[in-house]
C-alpha cells in the first residue's frame, strides 16, 4: 500500500517539508508522554513492557472498555514478521491479570499513583476489576507499510475479526519546528472516550451482551428467559455486571443483534438456576434444551452462568440485525462507551419498533 501524504501551508501556499525523527526511541517517548496523538481514549500503563518471551512492548495502554492495547512502534517500513511480533505480545497480555496490570501502572509511575486513580480521573467512572483485560487490541505504528503486511492485516480483520490496525504518522517541517500527522489504516478502532467531568458520562445506560452459541443455543434462551457464558471465569465473571432493573442488548458473534430485555435476577451458576414455566418453577436441569449448559456442575471456575432476563423483543438468528458500523465486542457483558454503542441502540429501537 503506498500512502501520499502532503501538508499546506495555507498562509505560504506550498506544502511542508518532509522531517525525520531522530530514532525509534523518540517516537516511543513522544507517543508514551503524549498518548492522545494515538487516541484520546487510552491510559499508558507503561512502556517497554517484559513479555513471556524476554522481549519488549513499547507502550501497553488501557481504554475505557478495560480492554488492553498493545502499541508496537517502527520508524520507518513495516516488515510482515513484525505482526507476528505484536500478536505474540498480545498473546503475553492476555495472561496478566488485574492486579499484575495495577502493579505494573504503580511501578510505571514510581507509586505516585493507582491504576483506579488515573482511570477514574481520565474517563470520570471508576475502573471494574470485573472488566479489565478482556481483550487485547493491537495498533502497529509506522510511517508507510508493505503490501506483504496490508494483506496479513486485512486477513485477519475481515476473516477473524482480530482487533490489530496500523497507525501512519508522518513528520514535517514548519520553520524551526517538527509537525507529526497521523491517520489509521481502517478506522476500526474506537476515539471516541468518556466526556470528563459528566454527571452521566457518555455510557447511554444501556449494556451490550455477547450471546455465543457453541454449547449454548439462542433458541434456549428465547424460550425461557436467559443470557449465558462460561468455561472459565474469562468468560462469565462479566456477566456479574448486570443487576435486575438492566436492560441489556444481545448479539450473536458474526451473526447480529438477535434480542434486547430487562434483567430479573443477578447472575447464578446454571445448575442453581430455575424457571417459571407455564406457572412451575422447573430447575434448568429439568428443561428441554438444545445446549448444554451443566456441563461442569462441580467446577464454578469452569462452569456456565446465567442471567435471567425478560424478553422485550428477540428474533430468530437467521432474522438477526447486523448493518455496517454496529458495535460489536468480544466481552460477555460491557457497557459501551463508544459512539458507535450509541448509533447500535438506536437503530435497534427503530428496526424492532422500540419507543424508550
Amino acid at each position: 500500500m503506498s500512502l501520499s501524504h502532503t501538508v499546506w501551508s495555507l498562509d505560504e501556499k506550498k506544502p511542508l517539508q518532509a522531517a525525520s525523527l531522530i530514532d525509534e526511541k523518540e517516537l516511543e517517548l513522544l507517543l508514551r508522554d503524549n498518548i492522545e496523538i494515538l487516541n484520546r481514549g487510552w491510559l499508558v500503563i507503561s512502556n517497554q513492557v517484559k513479555t513471556d518471551a524476554g522481549k519488549f512492548i513499547d507502550i501497553l495502554c488501557i481504554d475505557h472498555d478495560g480492554d488492553m492495547v498493545v502499541v508496537e512502534l517502527k520508524k520507518d517500513l513495516t516488515p510482515r514478521e513484525v505482526t507476528a511480533q505484536v500478536i505474540d505480545y498480545a498473546a503475553s497480555v492476555s495472561k496478566m491479570t488485574a492486579e499484575e496490570i495495577a502493579q505494573l501502572y504503580l511501578s510505571f509511575t514510581n507509586g505516585k499513583e493507582t491504576l483506579n486513580d488515573a482511570f477514574q480521573k481520565k474517563f470520570g467512572t471508576p475502573l471494574d476489576e470485573a472488566i479489565v483485560n478482556q481483550n487485547v487490541k493491537m495498533v502497529i505504528v509506522a510511517a508507510k507499510m508493505d503490501d506483504g503486511t496490508e494483506r496479513i492485516i486485512r486477513f485477519l480483520r475481515e476473516t477473524y475479526r482480530v482487533d490489530i490496525n496500523i497507525l501512519f504518522f508522518h513528520v514535517f517541517q514548519c520553520g524551526s519546528e517538527r509537525l507529526i500527522s497521523r491517520s489509521w489504516f481502517e478506522e476500526d478502532i474506537e476515539e471516541s472516550a468518556p466526556v470528563k467531568g459528566s454527571e452521566k458520562g457518555p455510557w447511554n445506560g444501556e449494556y451490550y451482551a455477547s450471546f455465543g452459541e457453541g454449547s449454548r443455543n439462542w433458541e434456549d434462551a428465547r424460550k425461557y428467559g436467559f443470557i449465558s457464558a462460561g468455561g472459565g471465569s474469562w468468560y462469565s465473571k462479566t456477566l456479574s455486571l448486570l443487576s435486575p432493573g438492566d436492560r441489556v442488548w444481545v448479539n450473536i458473534p458474526h451473526t447480529g443483534y438477535v434480542g434486547v430485555g430487562i434483567v430479573t435476577e443477578p447472575v447464578q451458576q446454571a445448575k442453581d438456576a430455575v424457571f417459571d414455566v407455564k406457572g412451575e418453577n422447573v430447575k434448568m436441569v429439568d428443561l428441554s434444551l438444545r445446549g448444554n449448559y451443566l456441563y461442569s456442575v462441580d467446577d464454578p471456575d469452569n462452569a456456565e452462568y446465567v442471567v435471567k432476563i425478560q424478553w422485550i423483543k428477540t428474533v430468530r438468528a437467521s432474522e438477526a440485525v447486523k448493518e455496517f458500523g454496529f458495535f460489536g465486542n468480544q466481552n460477555s457483558v460491557c457497557r459501551p462507551l463508544a459512539d458507535r454503542w450509541n448509533f447500535t441502540v438506536d437503530r435497534l429501537k427503530k428496526c424492532w419498533g422500540i419507543d424508550c
